[in-house]
């Protein structure tokens, strides 16, 4: 007797099975083949599904009447839509129930810092991990989980690396996704091997992997910054990538990891303008939190209350914001320990000196979060003649993004062996502060 295969059993059979499946089975048995994927989106299957999550709880003295009534809607709504439509909607309640329970968890903001208090429980609950997808430029796909997970103080650093990397020369683009479980339950531990939501966080163009990016390197790798947030490193021997490194600040991270599509990242909502009370004083009552670290070594970790400026403070679109000022030395600040970037793959590691990973989260005077990023910087030697080398050698770092820029002058002091912060500029962007508040700087 020859075995019956799985093609050969009648549809009106498989659909009769397929009716007592659970919704995370039931897709993943349309993933099995294009007949499946069919039969896995019959309307009838989907719509009970639908009735049992979603439908009102009724009293049992009208149970009877009320399935008679469902049974003959059911019918009616099955017969009017196409295949599929009634898993879509099942689909579409369950993420809309993921976003409000979420939303829930996320609502207390921590005074100080403003943001979410329970952000790492937000993450852990709704399971939230992170792929890169490969993209050559034949159209191949490479698909791959993150390998290293840490959760910072307020960012997450990702890390993905191992020995089947597609060559660096065939690739055109890289997409940065957040994968949640499609379905979330608070009670059970999230499982990755169910159907999973894709949200586009960020998409960056691999050519743009060139001298004028590499912001460091050891005597194995170099390290290349791709904004916003991504650190590529290859090796320097082959050319090819050795790991990949993002850097996710907390400011709508679950939003932006959940919420968006395979496709299409999330939009935040519209932003209505502040109003500024005292516009002719220009910026009063901001607050700056700034860590610099690596691997949970942190080098700086400070915050800066009632930083302010006044409205002539503008210069080429920018406000200038002055944090640590060169002629306060009682401002100064030193950075705690050897600076430098771990990495690491399955063969090898190492540190890349006078790179670290950079949190800035500047809140207004609300205390609503106005600028937030967590990127790769580096320190560089200035020139001869820049800074004020008196005091030893200087370094300076610098961040820029459509929102502002960050610029930091450090002075090597020989005698102790450490690094120095005397001065700390934050410039914004005049375009931004105009949006923020209305007004018309």
């Amino acid at each position: 007797m020859s075995p019956v295969s799985l093609e050969s059993i009648p549809s009106e059979i498989l659909l009769k099975i397929f009716s007592y499946l659970d919704a995370v089975t039931l897709l993943c048995t349309g993933c099995v083949n294009r007949h499946f994927y069919h039969l896995a989106n019959d309307n009838f299957i989907w719509i009970r599904i639908y009735s049992t999550a979603f439908s009102p709880k009724r009293s049992n003295w009208k149970v009877n009447s009320a399935e008679k009534t469902a049974v003959s809607m059911n019918s009616l709504s099955v017969e009017d839509k196409e295949p599929g439509y009634w898993k879509k909607e099942y689909i579409t309640k369950q993420r809309a129930s993921v976003k409000a329970a979420l939303a829930q968890v996320l609502k207390p903001v921590n005074p100080y810092t403003g943001l979410p208090v329970k952000t790492k429980e937000a993450l852990r609950i709704s399971g939230l991990g992170w792929v890169i997808i490969l993209k050559e430029k034949n159209g191949r796909e490479y698909i791959m989980e993150h390998i290293d997970l840490s959760v910072n103080d307020s960012s997450v650093t990702v890390m993905w690396y191992g020995k089947t990397w597609p060559q660096l020369a065939t690739l055109s683009t890289l997409d940065l996704c957040g994968v949640t479980p499609v379905f979330m339950d608070r009670s059970k531990t999230p499982s990755k091997n169910g159907p999973r939501w894709h949200s586009l966080i960020a998409k960056y163009n691999l050519s743009n992997i060139t001298e004028s990016t590499m912001i460091g390197w050891d005597r194995l790798i170099r390290i290349f910054c791709l904004h916003p947030g991504l650190l590529v490193g290859l090796w320097k021997r082959e050319e090819e990538l050795a790991f990949v490194m993002a850097n996710l600040h907390f400011h709508h991270l679950v939003e932006k990891s959940t919420l968006g599509s395979a496709t299409v990242p999330y939009e935040l909502p519209p932003h209505t303008p502040l109003l500024d009370d005292s516009p002719e004083y220009g910026l009063h009552g901001y607050q700056l939190h700034v860590d610099m670290h690596s691997s949970g070594i942190f080098y700086l970790c400070g915050t800066f209350r009632n930083l302010f400026t006044k409205k002539g403070s503008i210069e080429n679109g920018y406000v200038k914001l002055v944090v640590i000022s060169f002629k306060n030395n009682t401002e100064h600040l030193p950075l705690i320990g050897k600076v430098g970037l771990s990495w690491r793959t399955d063969i090898f590691d190492g540190c890349i000196k006078s790179c670290s990973i950079m949190d800035v989260t500047l809140l207004d005077e609300y205390g609503k979060p106005f600028w937030c990023f967590s990127s790769p910087v580096c320190m560089r030697s200035s020139g001869p003649s820049d800074g004020p080398n008196f005091l030893g050698q200087t370094y300076y770092v610098d961040y820029v993004d459509s929102e502002g820029r960050v610029h930091v002058e450090l002075v090597w002091i020989k005698e102790t062996e450490e690094y120095f912060i005397v001065s700390l500029v934050l410039y914004l962007r005049v375009a931004k502060i105009n949006h923020w508040f209305g007004t018309t700087y």
